[in-house]
């Protein structure tokens, strides 16, 4: 059977965030009324005239020196022709043949391995509106939102070297994780600010030339783009092993049904009938601009993480879960200042604090109700045997609804742990009386049966014992 290699290319159009659109003073807020953040200037009225925005410059050259690409001292926004009810002026201003960012490229961890993708372009464009279908309405029309007409967008155009699903997943992982890093966009897909086009075609094995390429569009996830573009391979390689030929068109994927289904036909660039735009001059960009924006990048994800395993001393996996988002990374750190030990930091954020995130509205952690500075109190408590892990999971649940220190909640619950060795004594004495069974197993070489004892001890003093003395009490104890 003949061998085939997928080729793949991303076009990723990330919305900026900033405050107003691109060429105008509009508001970019998600979620306003229909139509109620727009002026003639983005809806394109005879007359307007649109003035460029200065942070969305800044914002795309982020990105472009964040990925090792070069940022354009001129580039040039052009008139992108055609129709289309969400764009009001009958043509996108974009750039075209000069964009603002040339090169580059995503590094992502795959399997353990490190790869990259070179970039082919970034570049600066304003965004359409959104068409609204209301499917299951029994509404045989549709309606239109320009809010989103003119918001700032970058275009992340990647180069060909995509060679799986898996890999168009972890490259878009790190893109995604990457803009978030950068504070450029909040890389929503469901809220359509981080959006994803691929190009996909299939070769036989060793073969130069690429095939017939389609556009896959409409995935709202990155583990949609991933099980699109696996349908789409399976799908041409089917028709071409059956002696059929790959028509190039536009599809729209089905994440209901998991398939991609015709559009239209692919346009090519001229279908657009780019022009350089009348009413916006070449964007001139002067290298102490280009110097200030590079010195002000934060370490980016990859960086982070490396120094993460190097500084701490934490395992690889604890570094690339703490380093997912800037905002845990920062989290770890502080906590970690309070701490004095990485370790503990990191094994209570990854279990405890994680986990918690996942339950509430928001996954954001500078919104958690425990700051780095009250969960390192807590865990400096537990380090020093102020408090049992047991009560430091109790005091921890509460710091969620109480905004005392841990100290304090521990001595107004009185979960302080038993420091009188007589009252833990009774106590043991009780437990090894009520278990001649165990006793008997234990004395014949049963030694695992210490984690009963203990835990019984833990359990009849709703686990306010100390684990190490209580193991120290019953050895002495068992042994008489």
């Amino acid at each position: 059977m003949r061998e085939w290699e997928p080729v793949i290319g991303l076009e990723v159009h990330a919305q900026l965030l900033t405050d107003s659109k691109i060429f105008c003073g509009c508001s970019t807020r998600f979620g306003q009324s229909p139509n109620s953040s727009t002026c003639p200037v983005c809806l394109g009225m005879p007359g307007s005239l649109p003035v460029l925005n200065q942070r969305a410059v800044d914002f795309a050259m982020r990105m472009i020196i964040a990925t090792g690409g070069e940022v354009a001292t001129e580039s040039v926004f052009a008139r992108k022709n055609y129709f289309y009810p969400d764009l009001p002026k009958g043509y996108q201003i974009s750039q075209y043949d000069r964009p603002i960012g040339v090169g580059g490229s995503i590094t992502f961890i795959l399997d353990g391995q490190q790869n990259s993708v070179q970039l082919n372009r970034i570049h600066l464009e304003e965004d359409a509106g959104k068409s609204l279908h209301p499917e299951g309405s029994g509404d045989d029309y549709s309606r239109v939102d320009l809010n989103r007409c003119g918001t700032p967008l970058i275009e992340i155009v990647s180069e060909p070297d995509i060679r799986s699903a898996e890999e168009a997943f972890a490259y878009l992982h790190a893109l995604k994780q990457l803009v978030e890093y950068l504070g450029i966009c909040d890389g929503n897909m469901e809220q359509g600010s981080l959006r994803c086009d691929a190009n996909v075609s299939v070769r036989p094995k060793g073969q130069k030339e690429f095939g017939t390429k389609t556009e896959v569009k409409n995935m709202n996830s990155i583990r949609g783009v991933q099980r699109a573009i696996a349908f789409e391979i399976d799908r041409q390689i089917a028709i071409l092993e059956s002696g059929g030929e790959i028509q190039q068109q536009t599809l729209l994927y089905n994440d209901s049904d998991g398939k991609c289904y015709p559009m239209r036909s692919k346009e090519e660039s001229h279908d657009y009938r780019y022009f350089p735009d009348p009413d916006l001059v070449t964007l001139e960009v002067a290298p102490d601009w280009i110097a200030g924006v590079k010195a002000a990048l934060p370490e980016l994800p990859l960086k982070r993480r490396a120094r993460f395993v190097e500084q701490y001393h934490i395992p690889e996996y604890d570094a690339e879960v703490l380093s997912t988002s800037r905002t845990l990374a920062d989290y770890f750190e502080a906590t970690v200042r309070v701490t004095n030990n990485p370790k503990a930091a990191s094994n209570w954020i990854m279990t405890e604090v994680l986990a918690r995130i996942k339950d509430q509205p928001s996954d954001n952690i500078s919104a958690f109700a425990i700051t780095p500075d009250r969960l390192g109190s807590l865990i400096k408590m537990t380090l020093s045997n102020q408090i049992t892990g047991p009560i430091a999971k109790e005091v921890f649940e509460a710091m969620l609804t109480d905004p005392a220190a841990p100290e304090d909640i521990v001595a107004a619950r009185g979960l302080a742990p038993i420091t009188d060795t007589s009252e833990l004594e009774r106590i043991i004495d009780k437990i090894i009386e009520e278990s001649p069974d165990e006793v008997k197993r234990f004395k014949g070489g049963h030694k695992k049966l210490m984690g009963f004892f203990v835990g019984s001890a833990m359990k009849a003093t709703e686990g306010k014992a100390d684990p190490k003395l209580a193991t120290e009490l019953f050895n002495r104890k068992l042994a008489e």
